[in-house]
């Protein structure tokens, strides 16, 4: 039964997001919904943006191992990146109307910038998207009790979300989202609201947590801990910045105020919202301390869907699942169009410039697959934990594409050999350090952001930018 309903509850997301898809007249459309989502829909996206599978069984799996340690780069580090975009980052490229951002690193810098960072732009969602997949394999194989293999669930995910994203894109994306956030939200408050009941009650919860040091969470004065906290905080604050999912959802906003504060209100509503899986997974512990004890030893992220499962009535079960599935669904449907969309339109689009607008959307339904296929084989191959694989998603990009943004919209004289030197740099010592190992004092993705940042001054010193500051394109000022 609860299988069942779980089921009608995906052929009902599905028909949203094929409602979604008889909106899509042209690729602009396909990518960002005509720019006509309102503030509601933009919060409710950028929510969704981090509020995946790695938030609901990922960090709450590492709270339980690690406490709040454990949890610097997200949610901390993934609400600043929200934050930090919607108020500095949102404004100056909503105003530039473009369809991704790699179109911004062809008209600041050139065509050889907008190559090599989206190629980069579009690895970084491999493990992102595969930790979702992964999650909806999870899901099934829990609630079929094990009839249906995590490889076969996976599968089963990966079409359904296919399905939708496939066809509708940016509009599919935002009505499905909006509908799945009304279910995570109260779904999850109820279900929370029951476990506390069952572990004698908040206070008792979170005096036990705090009793644990559950809660510590800044970092000690010795060198080594300090750098590797910030290491943590930075690679999923600065280095999901130049992603192409969320400055989707900012430039598909009806307008500028939506943009910067859709973005920024989702960034501080997904950090406290965010504290809810967590408590949920805590009160596992006073609930049932030997199944926690188990799964923290096999399989940590188990925790959550096993005390849904043996502890929780019916009602809560379908509640909390459909709920989980919103969560996963959500996010994986925004961050599989982003990297497609990135692919098609600065990758492929370069070598095939003369495509009509029904040919480039063809071609970006043709990279939807594609892509759903590969991180699909991915996330069946690969045995990182969910956590894992979202958190080292974004090295690449913070050695790699986030001074080249950062610099190229607030520094006038950054250049065309400051960005080749920022990239070169930045990339070489990163690869460097992870090939040889290499993550103390300080991880590589933070050293290759710091010679990222010593390539883009030296080279935009020696041959300064002459232009307007957007490479020299006045139109896109």
């Amino acid at each position: 039964m609860l299988l069942s309903l779980v089921i009608a509850y995906l052929v009902i997301s599905i028909a949203i997001g094929l409602y979604g898809a008889t909106k899509v007249h042209n690729a602009r459309d396909y990518v960002t919904a005509g720019r006509n989502l309102p503030m509601v829909v933009v919060l409710a996206m950028v929510f969704a943006t981090w509020f995946g599978a790695e938030t609901v069984l990922g960090i709450s799996a590492t709270f339980l191992e690690e406490g709040a340690r454990g949890l610097i780069s997200d949610p901390l580090g993934a609400s600043l990146c929200l934050v930090l975009f919607g108020l500095i980052f949102a404004r100056p490229l909503y105003r530039m109307n473009l369809m991704t951002l790699g179109d911004y690193f062809r008209i600041r810098y050139n065509r050889q910038t907008e190559l090599i960072l989206s190629i980069c732009i579009v690895v970084s969602y491999l493990g992102w998207v595969s930790a979702q997949i992964t999650a909806l394999g999870l899901v099934f194989n829990v609630l079929s009790d094990g009839l249906i293999s995590q490889t076969q669930g996976m599968l089963i995910g990966s079409g359904v979300v296919l399905i939708y994203t496939l066809f509708g894109g940016m509009w599919s994306v935002a009505l499905t989202t909006f509908v799945q956030m009304i279910v995570i939200v109260i779904g999850l408050l109820l279900v929370t609201q029951h476990a506390a009941d069952q572990a004698g009650g908040f206070s008792q919860v979170l005096a036990k947590a705090s009793a644990e040091g559950k809660f510590e969470w800044l970092p000690t004065l010795d060198p080594i801990d300090l750098l590797g906290w910030v290491a943590a905080l930075t690679t999923m604050a600065l280095g999901s910045i130049p992603q192409q999912d969320v400055f989707q959802r900012v430039n598909s906003s009806k307008n500028q105020t939506v943009a910067v504060w859709g973005t920024t209100l989702g960034g501080i509503s997904y950090f406290f919202f965010a504290a809810v899986p967590l408590f949920l997974a805590y009160t596992a512990t006073m609930i049932d301390p030997e199944m926690v004890k188990k799964f923290l030893h096999d399989d940590s992220q188990m925790i959550l869907p096993s005390l849904i499962m043996n502890h929780m009535p019916f009602t809560m079960q379908v509640i909390f699942f459909g709920a989980l599935l919103s969560v996963i669904m959500s996010t994986a449907s925004g961050t599989l169009l982003a990297p497609s969309v990135t692919f098609a339109e600065n990758i492929l689009k370069g070598f095939a410039p003369r495509m009509t607008d029904q040919q480039f959307l063809w071609s970006l339904r043709a990279t939807v697959f594609t892509f759903a296929v590969i991180v699909t084989f991915y996330a069946i191959m690969t045995d990182e934990s969910i956590h894992s694989m979202v958190e080292h998603a974004y090295r690449i990009t913070l050695a790699g594409a986030f001074v080249p943004l950062a610099a190229g919209l607030f520094w006038k004289k950054a250049s065309n050999l400051g960005a080749g030197l920022s990239i070169t740099a930045g990339l070489a010592v990163w690869l460097m350090l992870e090939f040889l190992g290499i993550e103390e004092p300080v991880e590589p993705q933070l050293v290759g952001l710091v010679a990222s940042a010593i390539g883009m001054v030296i080279g935009s010193l020696i041959a300064p930018n002459r232009g307007h500051g957007h490479g020299g394109d006045p139109r896109h000022i």
